[in-house]
């Protein structure tokens, strides 16, 4: 199926990248690195943070040490704030690149069979797999350029973005402001919490406002 073989190769080049390029990042490798290197840019830090997150659609940046840092600089609302936007953003960047080159084009990449059936599987559960995502290595630049390139509906793929962001964002940036070293709660809050939102955002959409624009 070239639909999952597009897909595993978009894993590999940033994995390659990872493996090719991942010492020159090693400097941001844990949080006090992380704070560290944002520190020496002071009332810049933050921008500097931004641009990492963004960044990480093809870079071996690790976003969670990231958001960390800006949770102990900025605090939990602020760094929080600037998480859920960086990682927003890197995503939407990912989305719209892909979605760009056009349908005419992913059809010649896909094959016009693996095209449609990419297409119906973001159309059932696209949602849901964007904003599960969030939280996993490799995986959110893969599902967010695979999105685009399938030409999932910006709606649809904005909201389970942000339904992926909001917890991650937060809880990174709650990790570093309050020095917790075991992140294994954080990881379980940012893997659940993302579906039960979007489910909701759904069941919202659907039953209260009357309209299935997801």
């Amino acid at each position: 199926m070239r639909f999952v073989s597009i897909a595993l190769l978009f894993a590999a080049v940033v994995l390659l990248i990872f493996f090719l390029w991942g010492d020159s990042f090693s400097f941001i490798f844990s949080q006090r690195e992380a704070v560290a290197y944002l520190g020496s840019y002071e009332k810049w830090a933050w921008a500097v943070a931004f641009l990492l997150l963004i960044g990480d659609i093809l870079l071996p940046l690790p976003g969670t040490i990231i958001m960390a840092a800006l949770g102990y600089i900025y605090g939990p609302f602020v760094g929080g704030m600037l998480s859920v936007l960086g990682s927003f953003v890197s995503g939407a960047v990912g989305y719209w690149l892909c979605r760009m080159i056009g349908d005419r084009a992913a059809r010649r990449i896909l094959g016009d069979k693996d095209y449609e059936r990419g297409k119906a599987m973001s159309d059932k559960v696209g949602g849901l797999i964007v904003a599960l995502s969030r939280w996993l290595p490799v995986f959110p630049e893969v599902v967010a350029c695979m999105a685009g390139l399938t030409r999932m509906r910006p709606i649809v793929f904005h909201l389970s973005l942000l339904c992926g962001s909001l917890p991650l964002g937060f809880v990174y940036a709650y990790i570093g402001f309050s020095g917790i070293d075991n992140p294994a709660f954080a990881m379980i809050l940012s893997a659940g919490v993302p579906p039960v939102i979007w489910l909701m955002i759904r069941w919202i959409f659907r039953s209260k406002l009357g309209v299935v624009p997801i």
